[in-house]
Protein backbone atom coordinates (compact mmCIF):
# COMPACT_ATOMS: atom_id res chain seq x y z
CA UNK A 1 0.00 0.00 0.00
CA UNK A 2 0.75 3.90 -0.79
CA UNK A 3 3.61 5.56 1.80
CA UNK A 4 0.75 7.91 1.85
CA UNK A 5 -1.48 6.22 3.52
CA UNK A 6 -1.72 7.00 7.59
CA UNK A 7 -3.29 4.41 9.78
CA UNK A 8 -4.10 6.12 13.01
CA UNK A 9 -5.59 3.93 15.98
CA UNK A 10 -8.34 5.10 17.94
CA UNK A 11 -7.35 3.69 21.57
CA UNK A 12 -9.00 6.40 24.11
CA UNK A 13 -11.65 3.87 25.00
CA UNK A 14 -12.22 2.38 28.21
CA UNK A 15 -13.80 -1.12 27.36
CA UNK A 16 -16.12 -0.73 30.83
CA UNK A 17 -18.35 -3.62 29.71
CA UNK A 18 -15.07 -5.84 30.24
CA UNK A 19 -15.03 -5.02 33.81
CA UNK A 20 -13.44 -6.63 36.37
CA UNK A 21 -10.70 -7.21 33.94
CA UNK A 22 -10.68 -4.04 32.08
CA UNK A 23 -10.14 -1.34 34.56
CA UNK A 24 -9.23 2.35 34.42
CA UNK A 25 -5.11 1.15 34.71
CA UNK A 26 -5.34 -1.84 32.00
CA UNK A 27 -8.77 -0.68 29.72
CA UNK A 28 -9.66 -3.03 27.10
CA UNK A 29 -7.44 -2.74 24.32
CA UNK A 30 -4.46 -3.65 26.60
CA UNK A 31 -6.48 -6.94 27.04
CA UNK A 32 -5.79 -10.41 25.50
CA UNK A 33 -9.06 -11.24 24.58
CA UNK A 34 -8.91 -13.63 21.53
CA UNK A 35 -6.45 -16.13 23.13
CA UNK A 36 -3.64 -14.92 21.57
CA UNK A 37 -0.35 -13.00 23.14
CA UNK A 38 -0.87 -10.04 21.95
CA UNK A 39 -3.44 -7.67 23.37
CA UNK A 40 -6.41 -5.71 21.11
CA UNK A 41 -3.91 -2.76 20.74
CA UNK A 42 -0.79 -4.44 19.69
CA UNK A 43 -2.55 -6.63 17.18
CA UNK A 44 -4.45 -3.60 15.54
CA UNK A 45 -0.96 -2.50 14.87
CA UNK A 46 0.27 -5.65 13.80
CA UNK A 47 -2.92 -5.49 11.29
CA UNK A 48 -1.73 -1.66 10.28
CA UNK A 49 1.75 -2.25 9.82
CA UNK A 50 1.70 -4.87 7.52
CA UNK A 51 0.33 -1.98 5.07
CA UNK A 52 3.54 -0.55 4.12
CA UNK A 53 4.68 1.90 6.33
CA UNK A 54 6.09 0.78 9.09
CA UNK A 55 5.97 2.51 12.48
CA UNK A 56 6.99 6.01 11.01
CA UNK A 57 3.44 5.98 9.60
CA UNK A 58 1.32 4.65 12.19
CA UNK A 59 -0.08 7.12 14.73
CA UNK A 60 -1.94 6.53 17.86
CA UNK A 61 -4.87 8.73 19.48
CA UNK A 62 -5.12 7.96 23.45
CA UNK A 63 -5.60 9.85 27.06
CA UNK A 64 -3.35 11.16 28.60
CA UNK A 65 -4.76 8.20 31.60
CA UNK A 66 -3.03 5.29 29.50
CA UNK A 67 -0.59 7.07 26.93
CA UNK A 68 2.25 5.21 29.60
CA UNK A 69 0.54 2.25 29.16
CA UNK A 70 0.45 2.74 25.05
CA UNK A 71 4.13 3.24 25.11
CA UNK A 72 4.60 0.25 27.18
CA UNK A 73 2.46 -1.77 24.57
CA UNK A 74 3.80 -0.45 21.33
CA UNK A 75 7.81 1.17 22.10
CA UNK A 76 8.60 1.05 18.91
CA UNK A 77 5.66 3.91 17.99
CA UNK A 78 7.84 7.34 17.57
CA UNK A 79 6.98 9.56 20.12
CA UNK A 80 5.68 12.50 17.62
CA UNK A 81 2.79 9.62 16.16
CA UNK A 82 1.14 9.55 19.50
CA UNK A 83 -1.30 12.17 19.94
CA UNK A 84 -2.41 12.66 24.18
CA UNK A 85 -5.77 14.21 24.81
CA UNK A 86 -5.95 15.73 28.07
CA UNK A 87 -9.66 14.80 28.63
CA UNK A 88 -11.45 12.44 25.89
CA UNK A 89 -13.60 14.22 23.96
CA UNK A 90 -15.24 11.30 21.54
CA UNK A 91 -14.14 10.47 18.15
CA UNK A 92 -15.40 14.03 16.79
CA UNK A 93 -12.37 16.02 18.28
CA UNK A 94 -9.79 12.66 17.94
CA UNK A 95 -10.10 12.51 14.22
CA UNK A 96 -10.29 16.17 13.88
CA UNK A 97 -7.00 16.79 15.41
CA UNK A 98 -5.76 13.67 14.40
CA UNK A 99 -6.41 14.91 10.66
CA UNK A 100 -5.08 18.58 11.22
CA UNK A 101 -1.67 16.97 12.82
CA UNK A 102 -1.65 14.28 9.58
CA UNK A 103 -2.18 17.41 7.36
CA UNK A 104 0.44 19.61 8.57
CA UNK A 105 3.57 16.89 8.00
CA UNK A 106 1.86 14.89 4.86
CA UNK A 107 0.10 17.48 3.47
CA UNK A 108 -3.78 17.81 2.28
CA UNK A 109 -3.55 15.11 -0.35
CA UNK A 110 -2.66 12.52 2.49
CA UNK A 111 -5.09 9.41 2.85
CA UNK A 112 -5.80 8.53 6.75
CA UNK A 113 -7.56 5.50 7.87
CA UNK A 114 -8.72 5.65 11.45
CA UNK A 115 -9.47 1.78 13.20
CA UNK A 116 -10.66 1.44 16.80
CA UNK A 117 -8.01 -0.17 18.82
CA UNK A 118 -10.41 -3.26 20.36
CA UNK A 119 -11.43 -4.89 16.82
CA UNK A 120 -11.04 -8.48 15.89
CA UNK A 121 -10.29 -9.13 12.34
CA UNK A 122 -10.17 -12.85 11.28
CA UNK A 123 -8.62 -12.39 7.48
CA UNK A 124 -5.61 -10.00 7.34
CA UNK A 125 -5.12 -10.85 3.61
CA UNK A 126 -8.94 -9.71 2.61
CA UNK A 127 -8.58 -6.91 5.59
CA UNK A 128 -5.90 -5.35 3.32
CA UNK A 129 -7.15 -5.41 0.34
CA UNK A 130 -10.31 -4.07 1.21
CA UNK A 131 -8.39 -0.89 2.50
CA UNK A 132 -6.73 -0.91 -0.80
CA UNK A 133 -10.45 -0.86 -2.42
CA UNK A 134 -10.88 1.84 0.22
CA UNK A 135 -7.53 4.34 -0.36
CA UNK A 136 -8.64 3.87 -4.16
CA UNK A 137 -11.85 5.35 -3.38
CA UNK A 138 -10.97 7.95 -1.55
CA UNK A 139 -8.10 9.54 -3.96
CA UNK A 140 -10.03 9.21 -6.93
CA UNK A 141 -12.76 11.62 -5.56
CA UNK A 142 -14.19 13.74 -2.87
CA UNK A 143 -14.90 10.58 -0.45
CA UNK A 144 -14.73 9.83 3.13
CA UNK A 145 -15.15 6.10 3.06
CA UNK A 146 -16.39 4.07 5.70
CA UNK A 147 -16.04 0.33 5.86
CA UNK A 148 -19.42 -1.23 6.15
CA UNK A 149 -19.70 -4.93 7.29
CA UNK A 150 -22.39 -7.44 6.12
CA UNK A 151 -24.38 -8.33 8.51
CA UNK A 152 -24.52 -12.09 10.11
CA UNK A 153 -27.41 -11.85 12.16
CA UNK A 154 -30.05 -9.04 13.19
CA UNK A 155 -27.75 -7.27 15.82
CA UNK A 156 -29.02 -4.89 18.23
CA UNK A 157 -25.72 -3.63 19.79
CA UNK A 158 -24.69 -2.07 16.32
CA UNK A 159 -25.36 0.88 14.25
CA UNK A 160 -26.26 0.32 10.40
CA UNK A 161 -25.61 2.12 7.24
CA UNK A 162 -27.80 1.99 4.58
CA UNK A 163 -26.36 1.54 1.18
CA UNK A 164 -27.66 4.37 -1.57
CA UNK A 165 -26.96 4.24 -5.65
CA UNK A 166 -24.03 2.26 -6.55
CA UNK A 167 -20.77 4.57 -7.84
CA UNK A 168 -18.59 2.09 -9.08
CA UNK A 169 -16.14 -0.55 -8.03
CA UNK A 170 -12.63 -0.68 -6.74
CA UNK A 171 -10.16 -4.10 -6.67
CA UNK A 172 -13.83 -5.63 -7.67
CA UNK A 173 -15.50 -4.21 -4.07
CA UNK A 174 -18.87 -2.47 -5.12
CA UNK A 175 -18.63 1.32 -3.53
CA UNK A 176 -22.27 3.22 -2.77
CA UNK A 177 -23.14 6.27 -1.58
CA UNK A 178 -24.60 6.10 1.83
CA UNK A 179 -28.15 7.15 2.40
CA UNK A 180 -28.15 7.09 6.34
CA UNK A 181 -27.17 6.04 8.87
CA UNK A 182 -29.37 4.30 11.52
CA UNK A 183 -27.76 4.22 15.42
CA UNK A 184 -28.79 0.50 17.34
CA UNK A 185 -32.23 -0.48 16.19
CA UNK A 186 -34.47 -2.73 17.84
CA UNK A 187 -34.65 -6.57 16.98
CA UNK A 188 -37.89 -5.89 14.69
CA UNK A 189 -35.68 -2.54 12.85
CA UNK A 190 -32.84 -5.03 12.78
CA UNK A 191 -34.66 -8.02 10.90
CA UNK A 192 -36.07 -5.50 8.24
CA UNK A 193 -32.91 -4.17 7.98
CA UNK A 194 -31.28 -7.71 6.79
CA UNK A 195 -34.46 -8.83 5.07
CA UNK A 196 -33.81 -6.04 2.12
CA UNK A 197 -29.85 -6.87 2.16
CA UNK A 198 -28.80 -3.28 1.66
CA UNK A 199 -27.56 -2.34 5.27
CA UNK A 200 -24.38 -2.86 6.65
CA UNK A 201 -23.00 -2.80 10.25
CA UNK A 202 -21.30 0.36 11.21
CA UNK A 203 -18.01 -0.84 12.14
CA UNK A 204 -16.18 2.84 13.11
CA UNK A 205 -13.34 2.37 10.70
CA UNK A 206 -12.98 5.61 8.28
CA UNK A 207 -11.04 5.97 4.78
CA UNK A 208 -10.45 9.73 3.56
CA UNK A 209 -8.17 12.47 2.42
CA UNK A 210 -7.00 14.67 5.03
CA UNK A 211 -8.03 18.37 2.71
CA UNK A 212 -11.27 16.45 2.62
CA UNK A 213 -12.15 15.83 5.69
CA UNK A 214 -11.16 18.69 7.22
CA UNK A 215 -13.15 20.85 4.87
CA UNK A 216 -16.55 18.76 5.60
CA UNK A 217 -15.54 19.59 9.51
CA UNK A 218 -15.33 23.11 8.79
CA UNK A 219 -18.64 23.18 6.83
CA UNK A 220 -20.46 20.65 9.42
CA UNK A 221 -18.96 20.61 12.70
CA UNK A 222 -16.98 23.94 13.07
CA UNK A 223 -17.12 24.07 16.56
CA UNK A 224 -14.95 21.30 16.80
CA UNK A 225 -12.48 22.20 13.91
CA UNK A 226 -12.60 25.77 14.24
CA UNK A 227 -10.93 25.70 18.03
CA UNK A 228 -8.35 23.10 17.06
CA UNK A 229 -7.14 24.97 14.24
CA UNK A 230 -6.28 28.04 16.47
CA UNK A 231 -5.13 26.34 19.88
CA UNK A 232 -5.20 22.41 20.52
CA UNK A 233 -3.86 21.85 23.71
CA UNK A 234 -5.82 24.97 26.39
CA UNK A 235 -8.91 24.37 24.01
CA UNK A 236 -9.12 20.63 23.74
CA UNK A 237 -11.18 19.66 27.19
CA UNK A 238 -13.92 22.27 25.75
CA UNK A 239 -14.36 20.74 23.16
CA UNK A 240 -17.78 19.52 22.36
CA UNK A 241 -17.92 15.51 23.46
CA UNK A 242 -19.71 14.40 19.87
CA UNK A 243 -18.80 10.88 17.61
CA UNK A 244 -17.48 11.31 14.16
CA UNK A 245 -20.80 9.71 12.92
CA UNK A 246 -23.19 12.62 14.72
CA UNK A 247 -21.23 15.53 14.36
CA UNK A 248 -20.12 14.63 9.98
CA UNK A 249 -20.63 11.01 8.87
CA UNK A 250 -24.86 11.54 9.42
CA UNK A 251 -24.02 14.94 7.33
CA UNK A 252 -21.74 14.97 4.97
CA UNK A 253 -23.04 14.48 1.36
CA UNK A 254 -19.73 12.84 0.60
CA UNK A 255 -20.45 9.31 2.87
CA UNK A 256 -19.84 6.40 1.03
CA UNK A 257 -19.51 2.52 1.94
CA UNK A 258 -17.67 -0.37 0.95
CA UNK A 259 -19.62 -3.61 2.69
CA UNK A 260 -16.61 -6.01 3.17
CA UNK A 261 -16.58 -9.33 4.56
CA UNK A 262 -13.21 -9.96 6.19
CA UNK A 263 -14.42 -11.68 9.61
CA UNK A 264 -15.25 -8.77 11.74
CA UNK A 265 -16.06 -8.27 15.71
CA UNK A 266 -16.18 -5.24 18.14
CA UNK A 267 -15.30 -7.26 21.05
CA UNK A 268 -17.72 -4.80 22.43
CA UNK A 269 -18.88 -6.91 25.50
CA UNK A 270 -18.13 -10.68 27.14
CA UNK A 271 -20.25 -12.18 24.53
CA UNK A 272 -18.20 -11.58 22.26
CA UNK A 273 -15.65 -13.88 23.66
CA UNK A 274 -18.09 -16.71 22.92
CA UNK A 275 -18.77 -15.90 19.48
CA UNK A 276 -14.24 -15.75 19.03
CA UNK A 277 -13.91 -19.04 21.36
CA UNK A 278 -16.94 -20.87 21.28
CA UNK A 279 -16.24 -24.91 20.45
CA UNK A 280 -19.21 -26.78 18.95
CA UNK A 281 -17.85 -30.19 21.07
CA UNK A 282 -17.86 -28.11 24.17
CA UNK A 283 -20.69 -26.39 26.45
CA UNK A 284 -19.31 -23.70 28.32
CA UNK A 285 -16.34 -21.16 27.26
CA UNK A 286 -13.63 -21.90 29.51
CA UNK A 287 -10.48 -19.54 30.29
CA UNK A 288 -9.93 -20.99 33.74
CA UNK A 289 -9.88 -23.75 36.00
CA UNK A 290 -13.61 -24.62 35.72
CA UNK A 291 -15.54 -27.69 37.26
CA UNK A 292 -19.35 -27.45 36.08
CA UNK A 293 -21.97 -29.85 37.28
CA UNK A 294 -25.37 -29.42 34.47
CA UNK A 295 -23.99 -26.00 33.44
CA UNK A 296 -24.11 -24.84 29.89
CA UNK A 297 -23.80 -21.47 27.87
CA UNK A 298 -21.53 -20.26 30.62
CA UNK A 299 -18.45 -17.79 29.55
CA UNK A 300 -15.71 -18.40 32.65
CA UNK A 301 -12.35 -16.36 33.02
CA UNK A 302 -10.22 -15.82 35.62
CA UNK A 303 -7.15 -13.89 35.50
CA UNK A 304 -5.46 -16.04 38.17
CA UNK A 305 -4.63 -20.08 37.25
CA UNK A 306 -4.89 -21.36 40.49
CA UNK A 307 -8.30 -19.93 40.55
CA UNK A 308 -10.92 -22.47 40.58
CA UNK A 309 -14.25 -21.67 39.41
CA UNK A 310 -16.85 -24.65 40.45
CA UNK A 311 -20.79 -24.18 39.01
CA UNK A 312 -23.66 -26.23 39.30
CA UNK A 313 -26.87 -26.03 37.58
CA UNK A 314 -26.38 -22.95 35.79
CA UNK A 315 -27.00 -21.71 31.94
CA UNK A 316 -26.01 -18.39 29.99
CA UNK A 317 -24.30 -16.86 32.51
CA UNK A 318 -20.93 -14.58 32.46
CA UNK A 319 -18.24 -15.96 35.26
CA UNK A 320 -15.45 -13.29 35.58
CA UNK A 321 -12.49 -13.79 38.63
CA UNK A 322 -10.08 -10.70 38.52
CA UNK A 323 -7.83 -10.04 40.96
CA UNK A 324 -10.30 -8.49 44.19
CA UNK A 325 -13.66 -8.42 42.10
CA UNK A 326 -15.99 -11.09 41.05
CA UNK A 327 -19.02 -10.66 38.28
CA UNK A 328 -21.48 -13.04 37.94
CA UNK A 329 -24.50 -11.88 35.57
CA UNK A 330 -26.65 -13.49 32.65
CA UNK A 331 -25.62 -13.22 29.09
CA UNK A 332 -28.30 -11.09 28.20
CA UNK A 333 -27.44 -8.06 30.75
CA UNK A 334 -24.09 -7.41 30.13
CA UNK A 335 -24.59 -4.36 28.66
CA UNK A 336 -25.79 -3.09 32.42
CA UNK A 337 -22.48 -3.72 33.77
CA UNK A 338 -21.77 0.32 32.91
CA UNK A 339 -25.01 0.72 35.26
CA UNK A 340 -23.12 -1.05 37.71
CA UNK A 341 -20.12 0.89 37.80
CA UNK A 342 -21.38 4.27 38.00
CA UNK A 343 -22.52 2.77 41.45
CA UNK A 344 -19.05 1.67 42.44
CA UNK A 345 -17.82 5.16 41.31
CA UNK A 346 -20.16 6.57 43.70
CA UNK A 347 -18.65 4.92 46.29
CA UNK A 348 -15.36 5.84 48.41
CA UNK A 349 -15.33 2.18 49.84
CA UNK A 350 -14.62 1.02 45.86
CA UNK A 351 -12.47 3.00 44.38
CA UNK A 352 -9.90 -0.15 43.82
CA UNK A 353 -12.26 -1.97 42.13
CA UNK A 354 -12.37 0.34 39.51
Amino acid sequence: MNNQFIPVILAGGKGERFWPLSRQDRPKQFLCLDGSSRSLLQSTADRLLTLGGGWDHLWVITSSQISEGVREQLPDLPSANLLIELQGRDTAAAVAWASLEIKKRYGEEAVIGFFPADHWIADQEVFAYTLSAATQLATSTQAIVTLGIKPTFPSTGYGYIEQGEKIGSFNNLPAYHVNRFTEKPDRETAENFLSTGRFSWNSGMFVFRAGVVLEELRTHAPEIITPLEQSVPDIYPQLPKKSIDYALMEKTSLAYVLPVEFGWDDLGDWNAIERLLKKDDHPNVELATHVGLDTQGAIVYASNPDDVIVTIGLEDVVIVRDRNATLIVKKDRTQEIKQVLKTLQSDPRFTDLL
